[in-house]
């Protein structure tokens, strides 16, 4: 593996830029640094999951990153995260199954779907096997042996299962993600002479860690620093801060302590109305729109009476005009008197009314 200026740039600026690597066949190549400065990122653009901004890398005499489909047929990943990560819910077996029939549908010749049934289950189980060995793991030491589930593995284990089904389909290029992740010193010892091993049998391994090991023969570090090993050289640089993200902030945090704006999405300040500036309350939309009422229409909705046909006339109106009667003829003059003044008292409630 060689690589020169590799570089990837992203929305918010570099992920890692002028990485140069230089490793023999076979090596443990260590990708160091804390988290967050691009490890990752490095990991996926050299098995070519990501595609490269700058500079170019060659895998096993395939260049990157014109032939990333190429690199991927060679290469594979074990405890990527969010990428190949194992289902807590599956069993070892049921794990190594999967693997298993992924690989012959997809990562093998078609001609070898034409083969014996018996055939293709004697080459699985030899691939089975030859990758439990090479990562030291025995199912049969497990609580339930291989009927254990993944979410009762140790960190450890899980770590091994995951190398295993990555060797399944017998890669050149084997990519391992958080190799030292939350490991205790005898576990993380372990955990590198497994990888040393994998490499010492002619794949070359690539580890991301946040500690150097000594068993890295290339370390490149992806926090700016350079270190070189025994089998080769690399260079590193830090990830920049600058890219369009900072850009982002700026614009909304000044956004954030200018004026009021007239609503959502609008940048111009909203007019004092003259009854706010006075001190007023300002009415609503249906204040505004409602149509004042005549003086005739409040004092009639606010009198004593109401007019219609079953209303009756007012007292002032009846006993006010209301004639003595004559004598001889005793109720005469008052009854025609009586109608003339409710006759004049509807007339009267009635031009009120329209008025």
């Amino acid at each position: 593996m060689r690589a020169e200026g590799f570089g990837l740039k992203g929305p918010r600026g570099w992920a890692f830029r002028g990485v140069g690597v230089d490793a023999a066949p076979g090596s443990l190549v260590a990708l160091a640094g804390p988290s967050g400065s691009g490890r990752t990122c490095l990991l996926l653009a050299l098995t070519g999951r990501m595609k490269a901004s700058e500079g170019h890398a060659d895998v096993d005499g395939v260049r990157l990153p014109r032939k990333m489909a190429a690199v991927r047929k060679i290469s594979a990943l074990a405890h990527v995260p969010g990428v190949s990560e194992l289902d807590p819910a599956f069993t070892v077996v049921e794990h190594l199954r999967e693997a298993a029939l992924l690989r012959r549908r997809f990562g093998g010749s078609p001609l070898a779907l034409f083969r014996p049934r018996a055939e293709r289950a004697a080459e699985n189980r030899r691939r089975v096997e030859a990758a439990l060995e090479a990562v030291a793991l025995d199912p049969e030491t497990l609580p339930k042996g291989e009927r254990t589930s993944v979410r009762d593995l140790e960190r450890l284990e899980a770590l091994r299962l995951s190398v295993a089904l990555a060797l399944l389909s017998e890669p050149r290029l084997l990519a391992v993600d958080d190799a030292d992740l939350k490991l205790g010193d005898a576990d993380e010892a372990a955990a590198w002479a497994m990888l040393r091993s994998v490499a010492d049998s002619g794949v070359t391994v690539l580890a991301v860690c946040t500690e150097t090991p000594r068993e890295a023969d290339v370390v490149v570090r992806t926090d700016g620093s350079a270190q070189t090993a025994a089998g080769g050289t690399a260079t590193g640089t830090r990830p920049t801060a600058e890219g369009p993200g900072a850009e982002r902030t700026e614009a909304g945090r000044t956004e954030a302590t200018g004026p009021a704006a007239a609503g959502p999405g609008t940048g111009r300040a909203v007019p004092e109305s003259p009854e706010t500036a006075l001190g007023k309350p300002e009415r609503t939309e249906a204040e505004r729109t409602e149509p004042e009422r005549t003086e005739p229409e409040r004092t009639e909705a606010t009198g004593p009476t109401a007019s219609g046909p079953d209303a009756e006339a007012p007292e002032a109106a009846t006993g006010a005009d209301e004639a003595p009667a004559e004598d001889g003829a005793p109720g005469e003059g008052t009854s025609k008197d009586t109608d003339d003044n409710e006759e004049g008292a509807a007339d009267a409630l009635a031009e009120t009314g329209r008025a």
